[in-house]
């Protein structure tokens, strides 16, 4: 068993040959080959004729040997280390080497398929074998069991890192499953959910996890250990089925019961040997592993402080908060935990709204009825033990962050400090109910984190959903597709309902605009009548004055009037007889000695006054009126 102190080394001699600098890659490599340091190395850098080999802790490079016999001179060359392996830098001949071969078996329902390709080849080179083994076309294949995830076809398998040999194995399922009984099992397995009951040993309590039947043993084991902070290599199972022998190996084909079984993990006991006893024994170096897994395990298992892990503090490694206490503004405190989050957990996660809760209900639910969404609440908790696996694996999700940023308004708060969990309680209280707010503050912190699903109907607030961090990608992603069916159909009775209400305003629009002109139309033929009353009446009191006028002038004339004479007048006396245009006679008799003025006067006074009318003589046809300015 290689002590930890040995394992120190062993780490810094492996990046120094390799040249890999990330730390958690060289230890995944190093766990790989059980931590046999010359192996790793030749699966890195493979070699030609036994370039370089290893017997019993004994390295043979072209060039000095090294190993127990010669640790003094190293030793006394390097006097940093104390390591029974030096440092070596790869030769060029090492450098210029041959392409690496990497072994696969792949495993398709009922029949394995052996495949040897270049690690410079890609994945899609594997799936084009695999093709014309199976039958199968390419794109219908999904290729599983890389221990690094999910991968694209232009993947080069060298970036992977992967061992010499591997196991993998192909899903279809868009293709029919076969006749064979065992097989069409074997495929509804794969697509079937199955409920783990895993008990902790050491602490006595019980997670119920779900996982897909395509998961594989080792995913398990990873998920157990963010949550009992067991590294996979310590993990001891029981209730594993005896087929169970391979952690590549799906949970549908690992034999375990459907649709509930029942698992115990503990922790493997190692001892852990003092920097002293590393020392002593550094001269007879066996690298032997109990690894289990590819997990980065604790500082303390390579004998390194809780305080210090490689040189870096653990102030360093502290987690910053994603809220910062007692916010006075939302949409400042939503930016650091949106960056926050990012940092965690990278860029691929939801996008979050900043901004107030108000202004979420804002957005989400008080625009037009076609653009309206559904809002998400997440609920964050660093305390509890389900965070990490839950913001990973499931918030991060390629498959959750596309269909909620297209069909959900996303906010997010963090209830690890207590102030802001009173912060979120009160809010809650206020938009939902205390009822609401009641159940989120009776969730235990292990029920973190919690995701909210609100839809606004008419005047209130609707909680659809509340989903606890214990689930699994396809159990969250029915259950957010449950909230949209049901959105949806409310949705389209409020388009409906709003369709209805815009033709009854349109109608009423068009109605107020026709009455408007019709009202229009009135008042101006009103005012036009009145202009002509007005105008009417202006001419007739015109009328009216000049009549008047007339009517004076015609008294006054008639006043003026000197006395009819009398037929036995003395003096010579002339009787005119006089026709006006209406046919009607005057006759009066004039004083031959009076002048014309006086007969004008007399017709003037008749209503006929000559500055509108000429008095005509009828024999001769004359006018007598150019007579009157002679006069």
């Amino acid at each position: 068993m290689a002590s930890n102190m040995d394992r120190e080394m062993i780490l810094a001699d492996f990046q120094a040959c390799t040249g890999i600098e990330n730390i958690d890659e060289a230890i995944t490599l190093l766990e790989q080959n059980n931590w046999d340091l010359v192996a790793a190395i030749n699966g890195v850098i493979p070699q030609e004729n036994g370039i370089l080999q290893s017997e019993y802790g004994v390295e043979t490079l072209h060039g000095p040997a090294y190993g127990p016999s010669s640790h003094s001179a190293a030793a006394s060359s390097a006097p940093s280390s104390s390591s029974a392996f030096r440092h070596v830098v790869p030769s060029r001949q090492i450098v210029e080497r041959q392409p690496r071969m990497l072994d696969f078996r792949v495993e398709y329902r009922d029949r394995n398929v052996d495949v040897v390709l270049e690690d410079s080849s890609s994945v899609g080179d594997i799936k084009h074998i695999l093709e014309n083994e199976l039958q199968i076309p390419a794109s219908k294949m999904l290729l599983k069991g890389w221990k690094t995830g999910d991968v694209d076809d232009s993947t080069v398998l060298k970036s992977l890192h992967l061992p010499k040999n591997n196991s993998l194995y192909v899903l279809t399922p868009d293709l029919p499953p076969p006749s064979s009984s065992h097989s069409g099992a074997l495929q509804e397995s794969l697509n079937q959910n199955f409920m783990l009951i895993v008990t902790h040993r050491e602490v006595q309590r019980e997670y119920n996890l779900n996982f897909s039947g395509s998961s594989t043993i080792q995913e398990v084991k990873r998920n157990v250990y963010d949550l009992t902070s067991i590294p996979v290599r310590h993990q001891l199972w029981e209730g594993w089925p005896p087929s169970a022998t391979d952690d590549s190996m799906t949970l549908a084909a690992s034999g375990l019961t459907f649709p509930c079984h029942r698992l115990t993990v503990g922790r493997r006991s190692s001892p852990v040997q003092t920097r002293e006893q590393s020392e002593e024994q550094c001269t007879d170096v066996h690298m032997v592993s109990d690894s289990d897994g590819d997990d980065f395990e604790d500082a303390t298992e390579f004998g390194v402080d809780d305080g210090e892990m490689f040189g870096v503090a653990s102030s360093a490694l502290r987690k910053s908060p994603m809220m910062p206490e007692n916010a006075e503004n939302e949409g400042d405190a939503l930016l650091q935990f949106t960056a926050e989050f990012s940092s965690r957990y990278g860029d691929c996660h939801p996008v979050y709204f900043i901004g107030s809760l108000e202004a979420a209900f804002q957005e989400a639910f008080y625009g037009k009825a076609r653009d309206r969404k559904l809002l998400a609440i997440y609920l964050h908790h660093d305390e509890s033990v389900l965070t990490n696996v839950f913001c990973s694996q499931m918030l991060c999700a390629e498959s959750i962050v596309s269909y909620l940023s297209q069909n959900f308004i996303t906010w997010a708060w963090d209830m690890t400090k207590e102030a802001n969990r009173a912060r979120f309680l009160t809010m809650c209280t206020r938009h939902f109910g205390s009822v609401v707010a009641q159940t989120i503050r009776t969730q235990k912190t292990d029920q973190f984190p919690l995701f909210l699903i609100i839809m606004g109907k008419r005047s209130s607030n609707e909680v659809l959903n509340v989903i606890q961090g214990n689930t699994t990608v396809d159990e969250l992603m029915m259950r957010l597709m449950a909230a949209m069916e049901i959105f949806s159909a409310q949705q389209q009775e409020d388009i409906k309902d709003e369709d209805e209400r815009e033709a009854r305003e349109n109608v009423k629009r068009e109605q107020d605009e026709a009455y408007r002109i019709s009202l229009e139309a009135d008042r101006a033929k009103r005012e036009a009548q009145e202009r002509e009353m007005a105008e009417q009446f202006r001419l007739e009191q015109i009328r009216k004055e000049q009549e008047e006028e007339r009517e004076a002038i015609r008294l006054s004339l008639e006043q003026s009037l000197p006395p009819e004479p009398k037929e036995e007048s003395t003096e010579s006396v002339s009787k005119l007889r006089i026709r006006t245009p209406s046919g009607e006679f005057f006759e009066r008799r004039f004083l031959a000695s009076s002048k014309l003025q006086v007969v004008f006067d007399f017709v003037a006074s008749k209503g006929y006054p000559w500055e509108e009318y000429k008095l005509l003589g009828t024999f001769p046809r004359r006018d007598v009126s150019k007579y009157t300015f002679q006069e």
